[in-house]
């Protein structure tokens, strides 16, 4: 596929990548920005779907990294957790890569919908009280449900895929935010390389764009970890409600 990179438009790619970066490390959605970054330079939906993942692969390998850093990734619980999710992502990456692409902005559209209309209506999902027991996988298996389906959508479109991971983590294993998008960002880099790992052999991967926008994304993801560590759980639940109901409104209007 033909394209043409300019000031602007790399510029724009890694500005986009910087606020997705953010946006996706404290709590989801901004692939809604970093997608339509991409098809600005002309790349139909399912390329730039693909292209997308090299970013949130190496965000997400950051972010997790500075979480650990800073002891606040729960090392015993990544296996049982990735489990569900890695297989998950598979099974959304075959979707993703096979399926035509007038099917890819539909499920986008309605899945944003749905999912941030529930994150509004039940909050207690997302935020656990302070003293909540943190539950196990053996402990509450039905969690392994929730993490398999967030798996299947991350591999499938990726956009608004950290919502159903809190939703998992938090709701499911009662996570506080923090730790919740730690394990969200393990979760997100290994169904990324498991789904870019199918878009690469399906060659539907455009890797200098795609490295720009990383460029962004990593830089994001690492500012937002410093960050998360240093808040409250309240602050981190206000901006996790602003980026639902913002990932809302894009999604009806999202072309």
């Amino acid at each position: 596929m033909e394209y043409e990179l300019s000031l602007v438009t790399v510029t724009a790619l890694i500005a986009a990548g910087f606020i997705g970066g953010i946006i996706n490390t404290l709590a989801g959605g901004g692939s809604m920005l970093t997608l339509p970054a991409l098809m600005m330079l002309g790349m139909p939906a399912d390329v730039a779907n693909a292209t997308n993942r090299i970013g949130v692969l190496l965000q997400s390998l950051t972010g997790a990294r500075e979480f650990h850093r800073n002891d606040r990734l729960d090392s015993s619980a990544i296996v049982p957790v990735l489990i569900p999710t890695s297989s998950g992502a598979l099974c959304g990456a075959l979707l993703a890569s096979y399926l035509p692409v007038f099917v890819l902005k539909p499920v986008l559209l309605v899945s944003m919908v749905a999912i941030a209309l529930i994150m509004l209506t039940k909050p207690d999902m997302v935020a656990p009280p302070e003293g909540t027991v943190i539950l196990t996988m053996r402990e509450k298996p039905s969690a392994a449900a929730g993490l398999f389906l967030a798996g299947v959508y991350g591999g499938f479109v990726q956009a608004g895929v950290g919502f159903i991971l809190i939703a998992a983590l938090a709701g499911g294993l009662r996570y506080d935010l923090v730790r919740t998008n730690a394990l969200k960002m393990v979760c997100t880099a290994v169904f990324s390389f498991v789904a870019l790992a199918v878009f690469i052999l399906r060659d539907q991967v455009l890797w200098i764009p795609g490295l720009i926008l990383a460029m962004g994304t990593v830089i994001g993801a690492w500012l937002s970890v410093k960050f998360a560590i240093s808040v409250a759980q309240n602050t981190l639940k206000w901006i996790l409600f602003i980026m639902v109901s913002i990932t809302c409104t894009v999604a009806f209007f999202y072309k």
